[in-house]
């Protein structure tokens, strides 16, 4: 075997350790998993997630995923917390403690203040006879069988263990709580991850200008709209409702077929059963159908089926949205 092959297969072996140690975790996941999450749905205070080490990033992370997903959460490491950190929790408060070994000092002391402010305890444990678990409320067994590393020492298929709990432990209570995709958005209004789910088509289309045909207007009227309005024409009717689209193109294949184009009707140019949007749609699920279909520009519909704008891809690629 090569020095390449060698280096892959070290790679593997530690994919396949980390699979089978989550493979294993889910074949123990019980009744202790629906009341660590009714204890978390039912607490008015907030999530208090503790860990030591190596623990202690995977409970940084948890925490974010919590607070991230509609649930305060805060990390608190157990050595700054018998140094005045305790002042941040309270007795609503519900913690989440991240131990392989559950035995440190530092995570025995927190333990101990917070049976004393009756503070419910999850503990996402390594050893479910260590000393963090038996004083927990709930214990979810995060054990793994062996370390990804060749020495069975630093911490691997443990850490990705209590990570993947940490994460069921998140989406089940953002599911429980009937958290949705706005409130997600609401959280994360500076990246792109709110852009997407806060934009709406109302925010990024044309409303003033339109490129509206009349049935018997002329084709040399149509194209004059083509070419000023961006490569859209849009027909309605006298309630405003879109009885057909043309496109550039449209017109570009009919100038393929015919000689003297601008003799012809737009009805035969027109397709009568055009892409729309919506006002109250977001931009990112327009984008999807606009580049399904390879369309540029779509007429936009208000709630009662009137045209209300036009949305351009352009305009979305603009606003980041894609």
């Amino acid at each position: 075997m090569s020095g390449r092959d060698r280096i892959l297969e070290r790679g593997r072996r530690v994919l396949e350790l980390e699979r089978d140690a989550i493979a294993a975790t889910l074949d123990r996941i019980d009744a202790s998993f629906t009341r660590a999450i009714e204890m978390l749905r039912d607490s008015r205070g907030r999530v208090i997630v503790a860990g030591v080490g190596k623990s202690g990033l995977i409970g940084r992370k948890i925490a974010a995923t919590f607070t991230s997903t509609g649930t305060p959460a805060t990390f608190l490491h157990p050595a700054d917390s018998v140094h005045g950190d305790l002042g941040i929790v309270g007795p609503e408060d519900v913690a989440i403690l991240i131990s392989k070994s559950g035995e440190s000092d530092e995570l025995l002391a927190l333990i101990e203040y917070l049976k004393r402010l009756g503070v419910g305890i999850i503990a996402i444990a390594g050893e479910r006879e260590s000393a963090m678990a038996r004083h927990a409320d709930v214990v979810l067994d995060a054990s793994v069988s062996v370390e990804a590393c060749p020495h069975d020492l630093a911490p691997t298929t443990s850490t990705t263990v209590a990570l993947a709990i940490g994460d069921a432990l998140a989406v089940a209570l953002l599911e429980e709580k009937g958290f949705q995709r706005e409130d997600f958005a609401r959280l994360h209004p500076g990246g792109s991850i709110g852009r997407r789910l806060l934009t709406k088509v109302a925010d990024l289309m044309e409303r003033d200008a339109l490129p509206v045909l009349h049935a018997g207007d002329s084709m040399r009227h149509a194209i004059v709209l083509l070419a000023e309005r961006r490569g859209i024409a849009i027909m309605v009717d006298g309630s405003d409702h879109v009885t057909g689209v043309m496109t550039a193109g449209d017109l570009t294949r009919m100038m393929e077929r015919e000689e003297q184009i601008l003799s012809i009707p737009i009805e035969r140019v027109l397709n009568r059963a055009p892409k729309t949007a919506r006002t109250d749609e977001l931009a990112s699920a327009v984008v999807y159908r606009m580049e399904k279909h390879g369309i540029m520009a779509m007429p936009v519909l208000d709630s009662g089926d009137r045209l209300a704008g036009v949305i351009h891809l352009h305009d979305i690629m603009r606003a980041r949205i894609a």
